[in-house]
Order: structure tokens, then sequence, then C-alpha cells
């Protein structure tokens, strides 16, 4: 095994050279002025990101548990950081405590504050990776939002380290927090739809929209710091995020930042297809696709597309914004659907409410009324997806979504953003987690990074 050559020693170090802009590190009062919570019993937690998931999800998801105390918040727009702060502050005042929430506008500052316990991270898809892996060096418990990362390589980086540090690491793809994922994935497990033999998981595309008219950089955005490890680009409030608001941002539309849907909502769809599958720790051994993108204006995501995956065990599934959005399991002796139901992330996600959806449904209702036996297969049971983290934060138990899950399911996502770009069935192998013969499919698993930012310095 290589050393670890990026600790926590290098990356702070590096950190004062990096176009952040270094600053005192904030004192955050300890964690025994909580009385009978703490210490012990309470997890200082570090919130990096405060956008739109982060507070409609994220912050409110932890700080709603008693074991957990937020301390700390961080962004690269001082608007959002305020803001972020504000909503904090206020939530624990309301509960009648005197708290002052510190402010970081450098992620790597906030990891390497001693008294924080663990780090919630929401930022944008293409600064996930990075500061996870930091955070993990530095011995921090780690939530980390979809999608685990925007390469296969940096995933398996993640994956890797995660498991030799020994954080707990939970992965927020919380579908398997929701009791219908579970129960549908255990009804298929015990065979209550006899040997399945296709999956069909519904997702959406997402649309074109006109070309972003560049703009001067707000001054309360660190915006070099925010494009990290991507090309520069000229600044426009369309690619970005709101100046105000916390309306869907505009860079889940640009591949420079992400895939589109494909990773968006599919890692969480692919993740529970693999519970009811039983592929969580591998991959399919095939791919091919068919995508439009757009061919005006500076979104660039993809649009309508199909998927189709083959696996070892013979199951083939097809991913479509044709289907109706979620997941249906299709077996010798019927079939089981399951989704959100009428449930949208925000009301500027591209999924239409679909009145009277059903969020479990089988070909036979008698499916849905089975009972899994003591000697049947139970999967793991979580109430909430944050409060399962910090629970096994405190037992040291692994967590619902744990890492290499997460990664696995962020694959089938990347492997299948590939498929929509080159015309052609692409043989993947699961165990070393590449494309068969295919130097050009290969080439897409790993992409450029703009010094100083991203995971390339940091060798494992």
């Amino acid at each position: 095994m290589k050393n670890n050559t990026l600790n926590r020693r290098s990356f702070i170090k590096k950190t004062s050279t990096t176009a952040f802009a270094a600053a005192a590190i904030p004192t955050i009062v300890p964690s025994s002025v909580f009385g009978k919570n703490a210490p012990s019993n309470r997890i200082q937690i570090g919130q990096i990101g405060c956008g739109r998931i982060a507070r409609v999800h994220d912050m409110p998801g932890t700080m709603q548990h008693e074991s957990a105390q937020m301390v700390a918040v961080c962004d690269l727009d001082q608007n959002r950081l305020k803001d972020g702060k504000v909503l904090v502050d206020s939530f624990y005042q309301e509960k009648g405590q005197k708290v002052d929430t510190k402010m970081f506008d450098n992620y790597q500052e906030l990891i390497a504050h001693k008294d924080i316990d663990a780090v919630i991270i929401s930022t944008p898809d293409h600064w996930h990776a990075q500061p996870a892996i930091e955070a993990v060096l530095a011995k921090k418990h780690v939530y980390l939002q979809k999608p685990t990362s925007l390469t296969v390589q940096e995933g398996r980086l993640l994956s890797s380290i995660v498991q030799e540090q020994k954080v707990t690491f939970q992965v927020g793809t919380q579908q398997r927090s929701s009791p219908q994922f579970r129960y549908a994935a255990e009804l298929v497990r015990n065979g209550r739809i006899g040997k399945i033999h296709t999956v069909k998981v519904g997702l959406p595309g997402d649309p074109s929209g006109p070309i972003a008219q560049t703009e001067a950089i707000p001054a309360a955005l660190n915006y070099d710091a925010w494009l990290g490890s991507t090309p520069e680009m000229e600044y426009s409030e369309m690619l970005v995020h709101p100046k105000v608001g916390y309306d869907r941002p505009g860079w889940l539309r640009k591949e420079q930042f992400g895939a589109g849907m494909i990773t968006g909502w599919g890692q969480h769809h692919f993740d529970s297809a693999a519970w009811g599958m039983n592929t969580e720790y591998t991959g399919p051994i095939s791919v091919e696709a068919v995508a439009q993108f757009p061919k005006y204006g500076s979104w660039d995501v993809h649009g309508d597309f199909m998927v189709k995956a083959e696996y070892q065990n013979g199951i083939t599934m097809f991913t479509s914004g044709g289907f109706p959005n979620g997941i249906r399991y299709e077996g010798e002796e019927g079939w089981i659907f399951v989704t959100r139901g009428a449930y949208r992330a925000t009301p500027s996600d591209p999924i239409p409410e679909r009145n009277g959806v059903k969020s479990l449904d089988a070909s036979d209702p008698r499916i849905l009324e089975s009972v899994i036996g003591p000697n049947e297969i139970h999967l793991y049971e979580s109430k909430e997806q944050h409060g399962n983290w910090l629970d096994c934060i405190k037992s040291g138990e692994e967590p619902i979504s744990p890492v290499e899950i997460g990664h696995r399911a962020c694959s089938v996502c990347l492997i299948s953003h590939v498929a929509m770009k080159l015309p052609r069935k692409l043989n993947w192998d699961p165990k070393a987690e590449l494309f068969l013969n295919d130097a050009e499919a290969n080439s897409y698993l790993s992409r450029p990074q703009r010094a100083p930012y991203g995971t390339a310095n940091i060798q494992y």
C-alpha cells in the first residue's frame, strides 16, 4: 500500500498557497457547553456547502437529531455562507439554545479544526470527491451527497481511502431509508415474483436552454475556487447558481460540473435497484445507450435517452425517461414497482408530479401483503438517513449507504454516461473497473484537473 502523501499536514499546508483566501481559524466552543448532551453524547458537525440541497435536506435532516450539534458552516459564496449561519442559529435559538455558528469560506480550514467530529458535504457535484477524501484523511466522519464522484477513478480512490481510514461514511442515497424501497427489495430478494430477468428504471433527462450571457463575477463569490479542478470558464449566473434564492442551480445542466440526471437521480435509483438485484458490490458486464444531447445553448447534459445494462446473473436493466419515475422489477411470476410517489426534491426538478402514483405496486396486490419470514432475507432497516449516520458514528457499525456501495451505484451512472457518448456496446469488467479492449472508453474513466485543485496529488 502506498504512502498517503497528501495527509492532514500536507493539505493544510497546501491551503495557504491555493486560491482560497486563508484566514485565522475561528474558535469553536467545546461541546461541553451543551450540558447533558455533550461531549460524549453530541457529535459536532461542520456543514460544507450551504446551497439548495443543504438547506432543504441535509441541514434540517441532521439538526433534528439530538445526538448532533451543527457548529460550523462553509461556503464559497458569502451570501450563502451568512444565510447558512442564520439557518443554524435560528434553529437552535428556537430550541432555547444560545449559539454562534462559526463561518468558514475555506472547507480545508473547517476540516482542520480539531473540535469538529464530522462533516456534511453538500457541494456541487464537481466538488464531492476532493473534500470527501481530505475530510477522511483528517479522520472526520463524512456524509456525502450523491453522486459519489464524477469519474470512476476518483470514486475508487475515495472508497479505498475511506475503508483504510475506518471512519463512518454515509452516502446521501436516502431512498434506502424509505420503507417502500427496502420492502420492495426484500420481496424481490425473497422470490415473491420468481426469478427476476428485467429491471426498468424510470429517469428523465434535462431540457436544453439558451446561450448563457457572460457577466461580472459577483463580489460575494470566490469563483475560481468554485470552478475548482474544472477548466476556466466565463462567469454566468445561468451556469452557476442563483445570486438570490435557492432555485435549482444551472450547474446541474453543465457537463463541466456533472453529468445531468444520469448522476443526479441516477445514483438514487441504481442504488435501490442493486438492492433488489443483489448486485450492490459489483456492476454490469456490458452497457450500451442512445441519447440526445442539446444542439444549441449552453446547457449540454443529456436529454432523452435509453441505457441497456447486462449483469452476470442474467438480469438486464433498462433505464429511460420513457418509463415511470422509479424502479420496476420484472420476474417470471410477476412484477413490483417502487417509487417516491408524488415526491419531488424541489418544485424546479424536471420530474412531473403524477397524481395517484402508488409508492409501491405489484402485478398482484397479494404480493404486497406478504410477510418476510424470520428465516428469509431481511435487509438493513434505517428510519432516516442522517440519523442512521449519526447512530453509526457512535456505535462504529456500518451505515446503510456505505462508501463502496455508493461508489458501485455511481459507477453504473458514469459508465452509462460513457455509453451515451460512444455508439457501440461496451464490455465492462466490474472487478478491474475497466472497459475491455476499448482505450477510448477507458479514457472517460478520469478527466484532466486544473491545478491547484483536484485529487491528482493524492497518492494512495
